[in-house]
């Protein structure tokens, strides 16, 4: 069991691998999970909710070599109330230094109706799984999936239940962002108060933001006695996403006169985990955010401006520096090193070796050529693309577009496709969607796109422009991301990643499965 000796310490408890990869086109690939891991543990978060070892091959291989490499964090899997899955998920998570299984069921009327269990049967459940978890592992948290919405009489009986069977925590989750902030503290009073045995063991609080209120509902848990906070990073998560780490995190550290709880995050590495996040998820985080958004530290009003001139303290209740951004914002250009964009890379939080260096030089010294001055966000971008999911049997080799006021816009693309070159040219409404169509005719697919995006790196006609495109195929969503300062280019080539992370994604549940080079060809 997790100690806390410290009654003012709070938990953190990242779900970004399981909860947030659950929002529709953030799927991340194997060797990303387990980067994004490596982060979470390094910054200091004490829970890591790997992912859902028996939902896929695939999940569970992360969830056990995050488990096998972890240095500080308890490192947790998430298991339905079934013994199968109690089972696959301490596979997972045993080498762990600090292993934890967690366990949940609905038990809401809603929930309870999904499997057809009435209170007394619901009630013996729990008993029989918690029990078997704590059986396995000394560390068992239990979760009743849609707490808010549970009758009071039955929610105190089952969280009894559960910690009579050895659940050493007791998640409360705010399932659909249904609770608000003074009845989410009141919940978590009452049920210390009246259930016997809640002394022993730590509550949590898991809020969904669907009203927007998810950090106000979970810092509210905090002051009615919770001890760990469910959590993303950029709130990621199904729906509207769930609690934000970064948001939670300053809050407790920014007012702390008035909350007097710590965490064990080191603050100044969240905007390198932010960014690395909405590359890897596909989800760009919205320009005004709350702490990571681009415009946080951004005063363009007269009035704003020269109050912070004059004193920083005027409309600023945070330093920049105290979440990762650099106060160093020197533009690099054609002429710079590599030293010095390995030196920027680091002040932006990438760490990156040699062989990353060579390739990120290159593709920099390209873009060099291309723009005057090559900005923060530039090098953040450019760390975006190049970044091959686990298989790229699919590459553009060259494009030529012609497009304007008069007739249809043409594009000739030509690709590599399983090492083979192929070329084809097709019309369409506007440039990208005569490329788009071009590439369909190289590579047919029937995949739906879902989502087409395009945002400016940085201001000026020769801003890089990043796009991210999302595509669905029987019920598979992949995001692909690119960059370039030729908005065409980064649109194919988005496109195109994408299709390659969908090869991925039929290989890995389809035959062959257990493949990590699949041929594009034979999927489609």
């Amino acid at each position: 069991m997790t100690s806390m000796t410290d009654k003012n310490r709070v938990l953190i408890f990242d779900t970004t691998l399981r909860d947030g990869e659950q929002s529709p086109g953030a799927t991340m690939t194997h060797a990303e999970k387990l980067e994004i891991a490596e982060m979470l543990d390094d910054m200091g978060v004490d829970i890591i909710e790997a992912g859902f070892p028996i939902a896929s091959e695939g999940d569970f291989k992360a969830v056990s070599e995050i488990a096998r490499a972890s240095k500080n964090a308890v490192i947790c899997g998430l298991a339905r109330a079934q013994l199968p899955d109690i089972d696959r998920c301490w596979e997972a998570v045993k080498h762990a230094k600090a292993p934890r299984i967690h366990t949940f069921i609905g038990t809401s009327p809603l929930h309870r109706a999904i499997p057809n269990l009435t209170m007394d049967e619901m009630a013996e459940r729990i008993h029989q799984t918690v029990t078997h978890a704590r059986n396995l592992c000394d560390n068992v948290q239990w979760s009743p999936m849609d707490a808010t919405r549970t009758e009071w009489d039955y929610l105190r009986r089952v969280v009894e239940i559960a910690i009579k069977a050895g659940a050493s925590t007791i998640n409360i989750p705010d399932t659909v962002g249904y609770t608000a902030p003074a009845e989410s503290a009141d919940l978590i009073r009452r049920l210390i108060a009246e259930v016997p045995g809640a002394d022993e063991v730590i509550f949590a609080t898991h809020c969904h933001n669907d009203l927007g209120m998810a950090t106000a509902n979970s810092l509210a848990a905090v002051a009615g006695g919770a001890r760990q906070i469910e959590c993303t990073i950029n709130g990621l998560g199904e729906r509207a996403g769930n609690t934000a780490l970064e948001e939670v995190v300053m809050a407790l550290k920014v007012r702390h006169d008035i909350m007097p709880w710590t965490t064990n995050v080191d603050t100044r590495k969240i905007m390198a985990i932010s960014r690395r996040v909405a590359t890897v998820s596909g989800f760009p985080v919205q320009f005004n955010k709350a702490v990571v958004g681009k415009n946080a530290f951004a005063h363009e009003s007269g009035i704003h401006q020269d109050g912070v001139l004059k004193n920083v303290e005027t409309f600023e209740i945070m330093r920049p520096e105290d979440v990762g951004l650099t106060s160093n914002s020197l533009p690099l250009g054609k002429h710079s090193g590599r030293a010095a964009l390995k030196d920027k890379l680091k002040q932006l939080g990438f760490e990156v070796g040699d062989n990353q260096l060579k390739d990120v030089f290159v593709r920099f010294k390209e873009l060099a050529d291309r723009k005057k001055e090559v900005y923060d966000d530039d090098v953040v971008a450019l760390m975006r693309v190049g970044e091959d999911p686990e298989n790229d049997s699919l590459k553009i080799v060259s494009m030529r577009v012609l497009c304007g006021t008069d007739g249809p816009a043409e594009a000739t693309v030509e690709m590599e496709v399983d090492g083979e070159d192929v070329t084809a040219t097709a019309n369409g409404d506007g440039p990208v969607d005569a490329s788009f169509k071009a590439i369909r005719m190289i590579c047919p697919n029937e995949a739906r796109l879902q989502l087409y995006q395009v945002h400016a790196v940085t201001e000026g006609t020769d801003a890089q422009a990043t796009v991210s495109v999302r595509l669905e195929e029987d019920g598979r969503i992949v995001t692909g991301q690119s960059a370039n300062t030729d908005t065409v280019v980064a649109s194919a080539k988005a496109y195109v990643n994408a299709l390659n992370r969908l090869a991925v994604r039929r290989a890995k549940t389809g035959p062959g499965a257990d493949r990590r080079e699949v041929s594009y060809k034979e999927l489609s």
